[in-house]
Parts: C-alpha cells; structure tokens; sequence
C-alpha cells in the first residue's frame, strides 16, 4: 500500500491558497526551515484550542520524531482529535496506523474504514490515492471484513465522526 501519511509539507502544499497568514501558517513555515521546536509550541498551542489542522499536524510531528521522540500512540491520539472534527487528511493518516499496527493493533477493518472516510471526503488527487489505498487494504480482506467495515463507515459518519 502506498504511504499514507501526507507529510507536513506536502499537506500545506495542498491547503496553501486556503490558510490566511496567522499562527498556523507561521509555525507551518518553522516547520518547512527545519525549526521543529517552534512549530510544535504554536502546534500544540493550536491544538489545545481544538484546531485540527494543528491537531494532525502534531500527530505528523509525532509520526516522523520531528521535535518530538517518534511516537506513534501519541500520533494517534492526536490523528483521532482531527478526525473526530472530520479532517480527512488525519483520517487518512489513522488509515495508515491501522494497516501497518503502527501506535494501534493491525487492524485492515479499521484500516478500511478511516481511509474509506478520508476518500469520500477529499478530492482530486488525494482523493484519488485515498480510493487506491482503500483498494490496496480491501485485498488483504475477506468479503465479511470489507462489509464490517463498510457498515463501521456508515456508522462512523451517522455519529459525525465521534466514538469511531
């Protein structure tokens, strides 16, 4: 499967013409000159007021061990703030946590269903590699799993991504 996890960087790239200049765009800039220290206080700053694209930008930060020992239970826990608020790109990158059992138990059922989530609601080209990953994780799966997980999807956006 390719790699989930859309990198910072590239993840700004994608948003770039949609972000005003403000804090989190200065911590994003911190991030890109290597200042990981910086970006990780206006992340976490961000992130404590319930901003999810600071949210899975931390769990980024937590992934790669960038100003932060690599953690991939911390990452998680911080993909599932964003993606409890419907940041699709954090639900993607809980995709790749479960189907590699990074941070979380292997788990292609709720591999499937946060990249499933994460598909439905991007577009263009991560849109497209989302669709491909979910394809990728639906081979390792039995018809029983895919429909569980399908039925976990649908349940997931009936309760606005809570408790998923």
């Amino acid at each position: 499967m390719t790699r989930l996890i859309l990198s910072l960087g590239t993840a700004l790239l994608l948003t770039a013409g949609t972000v005003r200049a403000g804090p989190l765009e200065d911590a994003a800039t911190a991030y890109g000159r290597g200042d990981y220290a910086t970006a990780l206080k206006t992340f976490q700053s961000l992130a404590a007021q319930g901003n999810a694209e600071a949210q899975n930008n931390l769990g980024i930060l937590y992934a790669e061990g960038h100003g932060v020992p690599q953690d991939s239970a911390q990452a998680r826990q911080w993909y599932e703030r964003a993606a409890a608020q419907g940041h699709a790109r954090a639900q993607n990158n809980l995709a790749e946590l479960y189907y590699a059992g990074l941070g979380v138990p292997q788990d292609d059922v709720r591999a499937y269903m946060w990249v499933n989530l994460a598909a439905a609601h991007m577009t263009g080209d991560e849109q497209k590699q989302a669709a491909e990953n979910r394809d990728d994780v639906a081979r390792r799966m039995t018809s029983a799993q895919v429909a569980e997980a399908k039925r976990l999807t649908q349940q997931c956006q009936a309760q606005n991504f809570k408790g998923c």
